[in-house]
């Protein structure tokens, strides 16, 4: 099995006569990308951290799942898109407890909210197999 390969996250598309947001998720050191369509919530709050605008009063749900992990003693470490079926992607947060590497199924949408929720944002990672699949491209 190869791999992961280390993507950023390049473009966000909102468009408000859509229920379907996009998010395009390119190679950091190579040319495939690919789009995943994801809801408005999700949308808008990957956008709002990636334009670092103001933080809101009280925690948004990504806010939620980083700070029950940090106080159980974790330390988020990544995101990956391990998995597309039938047009669905997976995806898992990555938590370091001690020795041990927890990764909790997630939604790529929201693995990637909370990646961005940091400065910098998590590393992003997508499976070869994924990126072959959804950019057409080896």
């Amino acid at each position: 099995m190869s791999s992961p390969i280390p993507m950023q996250l390049s473009r966000i598309i909102i468009s408000e006569i859509s229920d379907n947001q996009v998010i395009y998720l390119k190679e950091i050191e190579g040319e495939r990308q690919f789009p995943i369509l994801i809801g408005i919530f999700e949308a808008t709050s990957i956008d709002r951290r990636v334009k670092a605008s103001a933080r809101p009063p009280r925690p948004l749900t990504h806010d939620l799942v980083v700070n029950v992990a940090e106080t159980l003693g974790g330390k988020l470490e990544s995101v990956i898109i391990s998995s597309l079926q039938e047009q669905t992607y997976f995806a898992q947060i990555r938590i370091r407890r001690g020795n041990e590497l927890i990764e909790i199924d997630a939604r790529p949408s929201d693995a990637i909210a909370v990646a961005v929720t940091f400065q910098p944002p998590l590393p992003i990672f997508v499976s070869e197999e994924v990126l072959e699949k959804a950019s057409g491209k080896p």
